[in-house]
């Protein structure tokens, strides 16, 4: 499956964006979908994930309640909404399909290139 992300860009502490992650290639709703993102000098981490059917959904504590993860089969997309923007979640944003739901980057068969999110302060 090939994936293609966007919404990244600037935007001041306190604000939104909304990400999106485009499938193509294989059945979307065969897969769980995950948001990782990795900033300079840092490793990959997950900050989001959803089961293949939205039936289950997990975000990494450090966004709870800020960053909210959806999916829309009949479009083959994913979306992260991210609310209340910090300056710490600068980073480049992935999605990534796996065919179970994880929290690390060695679950995933597939990724898309990343989107640049800068939140200034």
């Amino acid at each position: 499956v090939q994936l293609q992300a966007s919404g990244g860009g600037l935007v001041q502490a306190g604000g939104s964006l909304r990400l999106s992650c485009a499938a193509s290639g294989r059945t979307f709703s065969d897969y769980a979908m995950g948001w990782f993102r990795q900033a300079p000098g840092k490793e990959r981490e997950f900050v989001a994930g959803i089961s293949r059917s939205s039936g289950r959904t997990y975000v990494a504590d450090s966004v709870k309640g800020r960053f909210t993860v959806s999916r829309d089969n009949a479009k083959n997309t994913v979306y992260l909404q991210m609310d209340n923007l910090k300056p710490e979640d600068t980073a480049n944003y992935y999605c990534a399909a796996a065919y179970r739901p994880g929290f690390v980057p060695l679950n995933y068969e597939y990724w898309g290139q990343g989107t640049q999110v800068t939140v200034s302060s």
